[in-house]
This record gives structure tokens, sequence and C-alpha cells, in this order.
């Protein structure tokens, strides 16, 4: 069940693809509600989710031919900053410049933020910046969508806090990070959110924690791996992330990337004006981008 923002006659809606995978069905023409966005309907989707989950199953209930409207990034203005995880795959460890031991332990998530004023979404381009910026950066990451308020919320807990799974590309300027010593103003550059290219509801991801993730340039393969290879689980995270801190319906945690960015090619293989750039998840779908 894939829930999508799309556009209409350049009008924003929100939507999901039929079981079929031909139509979309808008959520407000079929609730009768005016939800401005997802993010605001994610807010109330408690109260509507067994309606339009059966709506979905049965197939029969469709306003929009899918080939006929223009999906852009689920949610385009997120609800806060990315809640973003780094350093949480083994392998990207050793591969990332900013570790000085590779093979220490890490005991505790690293968490950061990443602005995000408009998330871009499938087929949109990624700006470059030039001037500013001469090494950007690609990161496949499954990003989890909250769907519940919750502080202190345990890790046996954590599902029912979360709406469902997307793609985050965390698009990163290398060498702002260096310049700056962080990641804030490295990773938080106009356009450099990739969210896409739908949101799939948690009960239609079996295990969340075992998913391939892959990331293409131009077809060529660079990242390759599965969520199970995450040092901390999304229940864990939520966990950590809830402890004194309030998450709120729409937040979204990216989860970290696997090896294969382009950082960690000798030498470095950043992205290029021209470049096509595929990042894909089991059971969500692909989400591509195309560098100015």
């Amino acid at each position: 069940m894939k829930f999508i923002t799309f556009l209409e006659n350049a009008e924003e809606k929100i939507g999901i693809i039929s079981k079929d995978n031909k139509k979309v069905i808008d959520i407000n023409k079929t609730l009768g509600s005016d939800f401005y966005d997802m993010t605001e309907f994610i807010w109330s989707n408690e109260e509507y989710m067994e309606k339009l989950v059966d709506i979905y199953e049965k197939n029969e209930k469709s306003h929009y031919n899918l080939e006929d409207v223009m999906i852009i990034s689920p949610v385009p203005r997120p609800a806060t900053d990315i809640l973003c995880v780094g350093l949480n795959y083994s392998d990207h460890i050793k591969e990332s410049q900013s570790v000085q031991d590779p093979d220490k332990k890490i005991e505790v998530p690293v968490f950061f933020t990443k602005r995000v004023l408009k998330a871009i979404g499938d087929g949109e381009i990624i700006l470059r910046h030039e001037g500013i910026t001469e090494e950007i950066d690609y990161e496949a990451e499954l990003g989890v969508v909250m769907g519940k308020e919750g502080i202190n919320i345990p890790e046996e807990d954590a599902d029912e806090y979360i709406f469902g799974y997307t793609i985050v590309n965390d698009i990163s300027a290398r060498d702002l990070q260096r310049k700056h010593n962080q990641w804030f103003k490295g990773k938080g550059l106009d356009s450099h959110t990739s969210i896409g290219p739908c949101i799939v509801y948690k009960k239609y991801i079996e295990n969340p924690e075992n998913l391939n993730i892959s990331s293409r340039v131009n077809g060529e393969t660079r990242q390759n791996s599965n969520t199970k290879n995450l040092i901390f689980s999304a229940p864990y995270l939520i966990e950590e992330l809830s402890k004194g801190m309030t998450i709120i319906p729409g937040d979204i945690i990216a989860t970290g990337t696997p090896a294969g960015v382009g950082m960690g090619f000798k030498p470095p293989k950043y992205l290029k004006s021209g470049d096509v750039v595929e990042c894909e998840i089991e059971k969500i779908g692909i989400l591509k981008n195309i560098v100015e």
C-alpha cells in the first residue's frame, strides 16, 4: 500500500496507488477531507487507516490513471528536519574518512539532523551549487516515517509509532563537511534531500530489517547491501531518539547508508552534471534523480 503525493493539473494532492498499480486513489475525495498535505494526513492517519486499507484491498475505487499524474516527493515539506543516523553499517564505517579508527565498535548511534526546506522526489533535479561545492555524493538509506506522537518509547513498542517506510537519498557535499568539521551544512543544501517515490504503509512490509538496498550511478552499481546489516535497528533507534525527546507524526528517520558511496572509492567518484542516480529498496521502489 503505497502513499504518494502527486500533481494533477498542477494541483498538489495526496493519494494511494491502487493494488493493481494502474490507478490512484485520491485520499481527500475518498474521505471527504481537506488535508493540506501528506504530513497533515499522517497526524490523523490512525482515524482513517482501517477504511483506507479496506478500499485498497477491494481495489474497486480510484480517481485517476497513474500514468496521468506526476508523482513528487511523498513528503515535500517534512514536519521537521530529517533525523539522521551516521555510521550505521560496518562496511560504511570502514570507508568513511571521518572515522579515525574504522575497526572500533560503535557503542551508541550517531545522530544528527539534516535541514530540509523542501524535499525533491523521483525524477527531480539535484542542484550542483557550483562554486559552493565540488564534491556531491549520494547515500541510499531506509527512511522510517513516524505516525504517532511519543516520548520515551520502548524498543518493543516502536512499531506502533511507525507509519511506514520510504527511501531517502542523503545527498552530501563532502568538501563542506570537511570545511565545517561537522555534517549539518554539508548535508543541508537546497535539493540535497530526495525522498520517495512513495511511503509504504508498515503493514505491507513484513520485515523492514531484511530489505535489499542499493544505489546506481549511470547504471553502475555503487551500493549493494541489506537492512539486516544495520548496526542499530529502526526500533532501537526510535527508543534512543525518543529518550527525553518527543517524536511527532511525519518525523522521518534516515537510518544510515551502506558502503559504496562516492567518497569511498580511490579516487573518489563524486557526482557530475548529467549523472543519473538511482536508490532502490526492496518492496518500496526506485528513487531516481538527475544532477543539474
